[in-house]
């Protein structure tokens, strides 16, 4: 699906994606008949969280590291986050700032080691991954607080904002695009770009319940992701401008690159993301690839993962103006 064409903004060409592999068919069916049909079952409790969480960050200790890789833990007050980089990747230049997903209630920094080394490997940039506080322990605006905390420690470490890139996945891309709205309204200097994949953007989640009307998403139902964002937000105004994400007045807002999966309910989200970044006169590009789960550029053993990542790493190569061999393999 291609959405960007009329536009001079396009970096990538993405007139054609490939149709899934038999991996990721694979991957959707045995998601479907485990972790689908236990978000319907499962109470969100204390003891159904911590279950949840367990089985979500099981995966984990399969999807390795790039060999040579260097981990480095960071915490500074509530802030806690790590440093990975590749081999061969220098510490100093550019920076990608990642905020994992999902929901705001499971998953970790630890749970996205695998990809975020992966993305550092690709763009031969080092990546500072926030571990930021969790739902219900922690409800809004803790992970709020967190991704702009970490922000800030990456300016208090001299990186300038046209060197730092973000990214992130599910709600890691709605903590992003807060970032981003947040310094723009505070009439700061905004981020070299933009990396989102699987963005959740609605956090009533209307377009993904539009969204099922024409699609079964493999992982989840729109009102079982909405319970559990219903930790996050608890008694929280959903008026407020960190919660509802709109771009009244925003010009100022970094290139960004979405990429979503055709068998998501979020892809919903990713075009009207896509439609909000674009209406501000901000260079933006979409790729709905055919077929895909999930934040899919998670899976390694994924031939549609590795071209994804590909073409991110080369999106912000591109943008900060800088050669990345990896970037184009």
């Amino acid at each position: 699906m291609t959405r960007d064409r009329h536009t001079a903004a396009v970096i990538i060409d993405d007139s054609y994606l490939p149709a899934p592999s038999r991996a990721a068919l694979r991957g959707q069916w045995l998601t479907r008949c485990t972790i689908r049909p236990l978000m319907r079952r499962l109470p969100l409790n204390t003891a159904g969280i911590a279950l949840l969480r367990a089985i979500t960050a099981a995966p984990a200790k399969f999807d390795r590291t790039v060999p040579g890789t260097r981990v480095e833990q960071i915490r500074q007050g509530h802030m806690r986050g790590e440093w990975v980089t590749a081999p061969g990747v220098p510490k100093r230049g550019p920076v990608v700032l990642y905020v994992h997903g999902s929901a705001f209630v499971i998953l970790s920094a630890g749970s996205h080691r695998g990809l975020v080394s992966r993305l550092s490997d690709r763009t031969g940039i080092p990546v500072f991954s926030v571990d930021y506080r969790l739902a219900p322990e922690h409800p809004f605006p803790a992970a709020s607080d967190d991704v702009v905390a970490a922000y800030g420690y990456l300016i208090e470490q001299g990186y300038d904002p046209e060197s730092i890139v973000l990214a992130g996945d599910s709600a890691g891309a709605h903590l992003c695009v807060d970032l981003a709205l947040q310094l723009a309204r505070a009439g700061k200097p905004r981020p070299a770009a933009m990396v989102v994949f699987s963005p959740l953007i609605d956090l009533t989640l209307a377009s993904a319940v539009w969204q099922e009307r024409s699609l079964r998403d493999p992982l989840i139902t729109a009102a079982d992701c909405r319970r559990l964002i219903d930790l996050y937000v608890g008694t929280a105004d959903r008026t407020d401008g960190r919660l509802t994400l709109t771009f009244d007045g925003i010009s100022d807002f970094p290139p960004t690159l979405i990429q979503a999966g055709g068998n998501e309910m979020l892809q919903a989200d990713a075009v009207h993301l896509h439609d909000l970044i674009r209406s501000s006169g901000v260079p933006c590009h979409l790729q709905i690839w055919p077929g895909q789960g999930h934040v899919f550029q998670g899976s390694p053993g994924l031939p549609e993962s590795v071209s994804a990542l590909r073409q991110a790493a080369h999106f912000i190569c591109h943008v900060l103006d800088r050669g990345s061999s990896k970037a184009q393999r």
